[in-house]
C-alpha cells in the first residue's frame, strides 16, 4: 500500500496523501463450497473527518487560484533549532536568509502586498532578533509584550476546546492546564517574527526538551507544547495565512508524534499545521526528509540546487610541507648534500601539523624516499576533495568560479552514459585513471603527458600530482567555455587547447555540458518561478531527486517538486554490486586492525540514503550475512532471498544488529521484512556457530541470564530482534537534546538517551514493541560500529544527525562493555568504489579540508549571518561528536579556536553578522574544556576564552 498509494503518485506531483477510506472485508452473499457462505470481498468504506478535512485542504488550494496576489497572505516560517539567536533559519546548504529576501522581492514583483522589505540576509534576522526571537537567554519581557502577534488564553482555549481528547490529555500531561508557561507574557503567548505587510516572517517555535529537560531521557513521544500549537494555529486563524513557506531542509513541524503516512486528526503535524497549504524549499539531495514533509504535512516541495563546489587545496602547514617537498626533490639533483637538513625539515612539519597520526608513524622512517612518496599521495587524496564553497542562495545562478566549480563537481564521475570528463582527459593521454584515483602515492610516469608538464612548473612526483593537473584541466576547460557563454561552436577549439590534439569523448562530455547541463543550471531561477507557480494555486511540476555530484547530475534542473524511488525495487543490483564492496571493505579493515572477522557489526541506516542510493545499507547488512537478494527480472523488484553457500562467501556470517531512523520505519516496512527474514534465514542454516555468528549468538543466549530490562511482549523471537529504532510514530535519537541543554554528565546518560529513544524492535511480527533488554545485549555484542556516507556534498559535521546516531550507538557500547568499538566511516561518493576508514581518519580529513580550510571559511563570509551560523553549527557538531565517539583531538581543537575565535578578521565578521555565534563556539569551547574533552588547552587558553566570553555578553546584552 506504501508503493502503490504514496511512493509511486509522487512520481506524478501528487500533494496529498489523506486516506478518505478504509477497506472492510465482507460477505459476498453467493454460496461457496458444500453451500456455505465462505467468499470474501472487500469494499472501500469512507471515512467522514478524514474527506472533510482533505474538501477544506482542496477548498484552502482553490483559494489560491481564486484570491489576487495582492489579498493572499502569506507566512514564511523559519526554522530555529536549537532556540538560539546564533541559529535562525536552519536549512541545510542554504542560505536561508538571503533566500527570503529573494522570495520576498520576488512576490513583490509578483503583486503581493509586501511592505519594508530587509536589504539583505542580516538584516532579516536582525530585526527578527530585535523585535523578539525563542532564545530564552536574551529574550526580555519587553521583547515579548512587542511580538509580531499574540495570542491570548482565551483565544487559545476556544481551539484547544476543538482538539480530539486524546490530543487534550497529552498536551496537559506534558505541559499543564492551557495556555501553559512557554512564552507567556501575561494572559498572552508570544508569536516571534516580523510582518511585513501581507507577508508574516515567523520562526518555528521550540519543540520543548528544551522547555522540559527531562523529557528527553524518558519521553521521545513529548507533545509540542502548547505555544507550538498556538504559534501554527495564531497563523492559520488570526494572520489567516492563505499559505505557508518553510524555508529549508529542515523544521520540527513534520517530525512531530503520530502516525507516518495517512495521518488522523490526533497526529500532531495536522493538529499544528491544519489545512493551510505548505510549500517547502528543500535541497534536493535530501530526498527522504522531503517525503516525510510532502506525506506528513501535505507539503509540495520546491527543491533546490546544492551549493557549489570545489577542491580542497592546500594551505597553512600542508602548504608549507609541499614547498619543502618540492625543495626536496630539486635538490636530489641539484644540491645532494641539502637533503638531509630538508628531511629533517619535513620531519618537524610533519609533527608539527600533527600530520604523524594521519600518517600512521610515530617516529621518523628510515625510508625517508617512501615516506615522501605517501605523504605525496595523502596531501594530493586532501587537496583534492570536495568541499562547498559557500551555501546555495534559492533562485541564484551559480556564477564564475562557483559555476566552473561545480560543473567539475558534477562531471567527476560517469552520469547517465557520459563519461567523467576527468577520466576522459587522463584516457586521452594515455593515463590509466583508476590507478590514479586509487593509488595515488604511487610514482608518476616517466615521461610525463605533455599537456601536464605544460603546468605551473610544480614538480609532477606522484600519481596523485597528474590527478590535481587533471583537475586544473577540467577547471580550465569550463572557464575558456564560460568566457564564450558555454557555445558548442567552442568545444573543439577548447579540447585541441587542453589536449593539444583533438579528442572524441572529451568532446562529448562537453558537448553535453553545453546543450544540456549548463542549460540546466540556468534554470536554478525555476526555484522561485515554482513556488510562486504553487502560490498562485498551479501545478509544480514533479522531478527525480539525489545527490547530483553521485553521477546524477541529470536529475537537474531544480524548482521541482521531488519525487524519490519505489520502495519494492531496493535493493537494486548496482546497490547489491556497493552494498558487497562495502562489506568487504569493512571486514578487510577489521582484520588489518584485529587480526580476525568481527562477530556483530552495528550499522546506522537512514531511509534517505536508501534512497539516494537504492539501498547501498540494506545490501551491505545482506553481504554480511551472506545472502543475496533475488530480483524479477522484468520489473527488478525483489522477490525473495538466496543463500551464498560458506565456500562462496569465503568466510563467516556476520551478525548484523541495525538502528534505523524513523523515517526508514515509515518509508520502507518491506525492507523491516526483507532484513527480518535474512536474519531468520541465516539462524536457521545447519552451520557451526564459527561459520555463522547469528547461530553463535542464539546459542550464547540460552545460556545467558534473561535480558536486562522490562520483558519485551514479542509475537516473535526475542533473540533474533537485529533492527531497532524509534518508538513507532517518533522520530530521532534523542542525542542533540541532550547535548545542546547540557543535561548529561557521563556516557552512561548519553547511552541510556540513545536506549530511551532507539530500544525498540522492529520486525515481520512486531512494530516497534519495547526492547529495551534485547538492545542492550545486541549493542553489547557490538564490535565495529558504522554509518556509510554516499556523496560529499555534506560532510560528519555539517549535521547533528550523524554524531547521534552512529556516535550515539559508539556511545552506548562503551557505556555497556567499557570500550569503544572500532568505530568505522563507510564512503560510496563515488559508485564504482566502495572505500571504509576509521572514523577518526575521517574526522581528520574532514577537519582538514573543510573545518579550518580558510578556502571554505572565505565562502562563509560572503554569506554573513549565515554563514557564522554555519562555523558555529561545525563546532557544535564536533563537540557532539566528540561527546560520543571521542574522535576530536586537542590539535583540533586548538585550530578550530585560533581559526574562528582568535583571528582578528574573523572576529570582526562574527561581531558584523551574528555575534551570538561567536559567542556560542566561545561557550563550547570552554564546555570541551571544562568537560576534560579538550585534554591539554595551551596556557592560559581557559583564562583568554572566559574573559571573550564575558566581553561578548556585555556586548550582546549592550545592544
Amino acid at each position: 500500500d506504501t508503493a502503490m498509494s504514496v511512493a509511486l503518485p509522487e512520481f506524478d506531483g501528487r500533494i496529498i496523501t489523506v486516506p478518505i477510506s478504509f477497506k472492510e472485508e465482507v460477505s459476498s452473499n453467493s454460496p461457496g463450497q458444500n453451500g456455505k457462505m465462505d467468499a470474501r470481498l472487500q469494499r472501500n468504506l469512507p471515512r467522514t473527518d478524514r474527506v472533510d478535512f482533505l474538501a477544506r485542504l482542496a477548498v484552502k488550494w482553490a483559494g489560491l487560484r481564486l484570491k489576487p496576489n495582492s489579498e493572499k497572505k502569506i507566512a514564511i516560517i523559519l526554522s530555529n533549532y536549537p532556540t538560539k539567536d546564533a541559529r535562525v533559519g536552519n536549512a541545510v546548504g542554504l542560505d536561508t536568509p538571503a533566500s527570503v529576501v529573494n522570495i520576498l522581492n520576488a512576490m513583490k514583483d509578483a503583486g503581493y502586498h509586501v511592505t519594508d522589505i530587509p536589504a539583505d540576509g542580516d538584516e532579516l534576522v536582525h530585526r527578527i532578533i530585535e523585535r523578539c526571537s525563542n532564545d530564552t537567554d536574551t529574550l526580555t519581557e519587553e521583547q515579548l509584550r512587542l511580538a509580531a502577534g499574540h495570542v491570548s488564553s482565551r483565544e487559545y482555549q476556544g481551539w484547544f476546546d476543538t482538539f480530539p481528547k486524546q490530543v487534550q490529555e497529552e498536551l496537559v500531561e506534558a505541559w499543564g492546564p492551557p495556555p501553559g508557561r512557554v512564552y507567556r507574557t501575561g494572559d498572552n503567548l508570544a508569536i516571534a517574527g516580523i510582518d511585513l505587510g501581507n507577508v508574516f516572517v515567523g520562526l518555528q517555535p521550540p519543540r520543548g526538551f528544551g522547555e522540559n529537560p527531562i523529557a528527553v531521557y524518558h519521553s521521545p513521544d513529548l507533545a509540542p507544547t502548547h505555544h507550538y500549537v498556538a504559534y501554527y494555529r495564531w497563523v492559520r486563524d488570526i494572520f489567516q495565512a492563505d499559505a505557508m513557506v518553510h524555508v529549508g531542509k529542515h523544521g520540527t513541524m513534520e517530525w512531530l508524534p503520530g502516525k507516518g503516512i495517512g495521518l488522523a486528526n490526533t497526529c500532531y503535524p495536522e493538529v499544528t499545521l491544519e489545512d493551510v497549504p505548505l510549500f517547502y524549499p528543500f535541497i534536493i539531495n535530501n530526498p527522504g526528509e522531503g517525503a516525510q514533509a510532502k506525506r506528513r504535512a501535505h507539503a509540495t516541495i520546491v527543491d533546490h540546487l546544492i551549493p557549489a563546489m570545489t577542491t580542497a587545496d592546500s594551505y597553512g602547514d600542508i602548504a608549507r610541507l609541499e614547498q619543502l617537498m618540492d625543495e626536496h626533490y630539486q635538490c636530489q639533483t641539484l644540491d645532494p648534500a641539502k637533503l638531509p637538513l630538508l628531511e629533517g625539515q619535513i620531519w618537524d612539519m610533519v609533527r608539527q601539523a600533527d600530520l604523524d597520526r594521519d600518517l600512521g608513524v610515530d617516529e621518523r622512517p628510515d625510508d625517508f624516499g617512501d615516506f615522501l612518496l605517501h605523504i605525496d599521495g595523502y596531501l594530493c587524496e586532501l587537496k583534492d576533495a570536495q568541499i562547498r564553497d559557500g551555501l546555495h542562495t534559492l533562485g541564484e545562478v551559480p556564477r564564475d568560479e562557483q559555476m566552473t566549480g561545480l560543473l567539475s563537481s558534477l562531471t567527476r564521475l560517469d552520469t547517465g552514459g557520459i563519461p567523467s570528463l576527468r577520466r576522459s582527459l587522463a584516457e586521452a593521454m594515455g593515463l590509466d585513471y583508476s590507478s590514479l584515483l586509487n593509488e595515488p602515492a604511487l610514482p608518476a610516469p616517466d615521461p610525463v603527458p605533455v599537456p601536464l608538464a605544460q603546468g605551473d612548473g610544480t614538480p609532477l612526483r606522484t600519481q596523485g600530482d597528474l590527478l590535481e593537473r587533471i583537475e586544473d584541466l577540467s577547471r580550465s576547460a569550463y572557464q575558456t567555455l564560460d568566457s564564450g557563454g558555454f557555445n558548442r561552436q567552442d568545444v573543439a577549439g577548447t579540447v585541441e587547447q587542453l589536449l593539444g590534439a583533438s579528442d572524441a569523448q572529451t568532446s562529448h562530455v562537453l558537448n553535453y555540458v553545453t546543450e544540456s547541463l549548463h542549460p540546466a543550471l540556468l534554470r536554478t531561477t525555476d526555484e522561485i518561478g515554482n513556488l510562486l507557480r504553487g502560490l498562485d494555486g498551479q501545478f509544480v511540476p514533479a522531478g527525480p531527486s539525489g545527490a547530483p555530484t553521485r553521477g546524477m547530475a541529470n536529475i537537474l534542473p531544480t524548482g521541482r517538486n521531488f519525487y524519490s524511488v519505489d520502495p519494492k525495487t531496493i535493493p537494486s543490483p548496482t546497490a547489491w554490486e556497493m552494498g558487497t564492496g562495502l562489506a568487504d571493505a569493512l571486514l578487510q579493515v577489521y582484520l588489518e586492525e584485529e587480526g580476525g572477522y568481527p562477530e556483530m557489526v552495528g550499522l546506522v541506516i537512514w531511509g534517505t540514503s536508501a534512497m539516494r542510493t537504492h539501498g547501498d545499507d540494506i545490501a551491505q547488512v545482506l553481504a554480511l550475512l551472506g545472502v543475496k537478494p533475488v530480483w524479477q527480472e522484468e520489473s527488478r523488484r525483489i522477490t525473495g532471498l538466496e543463500v551464498i553457500p560458506l565456500p562462496e562467501l569465503g568466510r563467516p556470517r556476520i551478525d548484523v544488529t541495525v538502528r534505523i531512523s524513523g523515517f526508514f520505519r515509515d518509508a520502507f516496512p518491506n525492507l523491516i521484512e526483507l532484513l527480518d527474514q535474512a536474519v531468520e534465514l541465516v539462524a536457521s542454516l545447519d552451520e557451526s556457530p564459527d561459520d555463522n555468528m547469528v547461530i553463535k549468538h542464539l546459542q550464547e543466549d540460552r545460556n545467558a541470564s534473561p535480558a536486562e530490562g522490562e520483558e519485551t511482549q514479542s509475537e516473535g523471537n526475542p533473540a533474533l530482534f537485529r533492527i531497532f529504532g524509534s518508538k513507532p510514530g517518533t522520530y530521532g535519537a534523542g542525542i542533540l537534546g541532550a547535548i545542546d541543554e547540557r543535561n548529561w554528565e557521563t556516557v552512561q546518560d548519553l547511552a541510556e538517551v540513545y536506549t530511551a529513544w532507539g530500544g525498540y524492535a522492529y520486525s515481520r511480527q512486531d512494530f516497534g514493541v519495547h526492547a529495551r533488554g534485547e538492545f542492550r545485549r545486541r549493542f553489547s555484542q557490538i564490535v565495529v560500529a558504522a554509518k556509510n556516507q554516499d556523496n560529499r556534498e555534506h560532510d560528519i559535521f555539517d549535521s547533528d544527525d550523524y554524531m547521534q546516531y552512529h556516535g550515539g550507538m559508539i556511545a552506548t557500547v562503551r557505556a555497556l562493555t567499557g570500550n569503544n568499538p572500532q568505530q568505522f566511516f563507510g564512503d560510496s561518493s563515488d559508485p564504482t568504489r566502495a572505500r571504509v576508514r576509521k572514523l577518526e581518519d575521517e574526522a581528520r580529513r574532514v577537519f582538514r579540508t573543510r573545518v579550518v580550510n580558510p578556502k571554505w571559511i572565505d565562502s562563509m563570509k560572503r554569506h554573513g549571518y549565515k554563514g557564522a551560523f554555519e562555523l558555529s553549527a561545525t563546532v557544535d557538531y564536533m563537540f557532539g561528536y566528540d561527546a560520543t565517539a571521542q574522535v576530536i583531538e586537542d590539535w583540533m581543537y586548538e585550530n578550530v579556536t585560533e581559526s574562528y575565535v582568535l583571528d582578528p578578521e574573523t572576529q570582526q565578521f562574527f561581531q558584523q553578522s551574528n555575534p551570538w555565534a561567536l559567542r556560542d563556539i566561545v561557550e563550547r569551547l570552554l564546555e570541551a574544556i571544562e568537560r576534560g574533552m579538550w585534554e591539554n588547552p595551551p596556557p592560559d587558553m581557559k583564562e583568554k576564552l572566559q574573559q571573550m566570553f564575558l566581553d561578548l555578553e556585555a556586548d550582546l546584552e549592550a545592544r
